[in-house]
């Protein structure tokens, strides 16, 4: 699945914020993947584009600045396009295990083979945030429990699949960008949650590699 830009230039934000006439560290790189005329200099309409991308995304302080998580957002996701069909190219999920669930961490990117085979996804991810980083390693799925509770954070956790300890997938119910991410588990869109459920059991491998970007 080749992930979209899901952000919708033409929307009207329902809350109202102040537009800064700041130009950002960013502001180049920020304007090439809003489509905007890249001049390096915040102009109005810039400052709209970016601060309906970071309200989507749940981006705060909310006010059309290109800083550097506005752009590590957006690099996330030009990495999640450019996978494209071939998440694995490098190899580094293994192959000889039949059916596994990958998740990349560096590209907050998550994806079922069989051996070399891809079954299902691409799809993106929201993984651990600093100091609660999703562990990396090889792990198997150990519990399931699609109507789940967490007594420790006191949430919901829909179609959850637990791999390490308290860490598992499941569903949440904001944008897989939203910053700063989650306590440990790996986030997904309720649509994916539910497909991994389908398609995975217990016993079932996951390997989970790279490095979450800002942890």
């Amino acid at each position: 699945m080749i992930v979209p830009l899901t952000v919708a230039l033409g929307a009207s934000p329902a809350q109202a914020a102040s537009c800064t006439t700041s130009t950002g560290p960013y502001q180049k790189q920020v304007e090439k993947f809003m489509g905007r005329p890249v001049d390096g200099k915040q102009s109005a309409a810039d400052c709209k584009a970016i601060q309906t991308f970071q309200r989507w995304h749940g981006i705060t302080p909310a006010i059309g600045y290109a800083g550097e998580v506005t752009w590590r957002t957006m690099n996330t996701i030009n990495q999640q396009r450019a996978a494209g069909k071939n998440p694995n190219a490098a190899k580094a999920c293994p192959t000889n295990k039949g059916r596994i669930a990958c998740v990349d961490l560096t590209r907050q990117l998550s994806w079922i083979q069989d051996g070399a085979k891809l079954v299902y996804g691409p799809v993106p991810v929201r993984t651990g945030r600093d100091k609660y980083e999703t562990r990396t390693g090889s792990r198997k799925i150990y519990h399931r429990s699609i109507n789940h509770w967490s007594t420790l954070y006191d949430v919901r956790m829909p179609y959850a699949q637990f791999f390490d300890g308290g860490q598992a997938f499941h569903s949440v119910g904001v944008s897989m960008y939203n910053p700063p991410g989650s306590r440990g588990c790996v986030n997904m869109r309720d649509a994916d949650a539910k497909a991994y459920w389908n398609m995975l059991k217990n016993g079932d491998d996951v390997f989970v590699y790279g490095r979450k970007p800002g942890t």
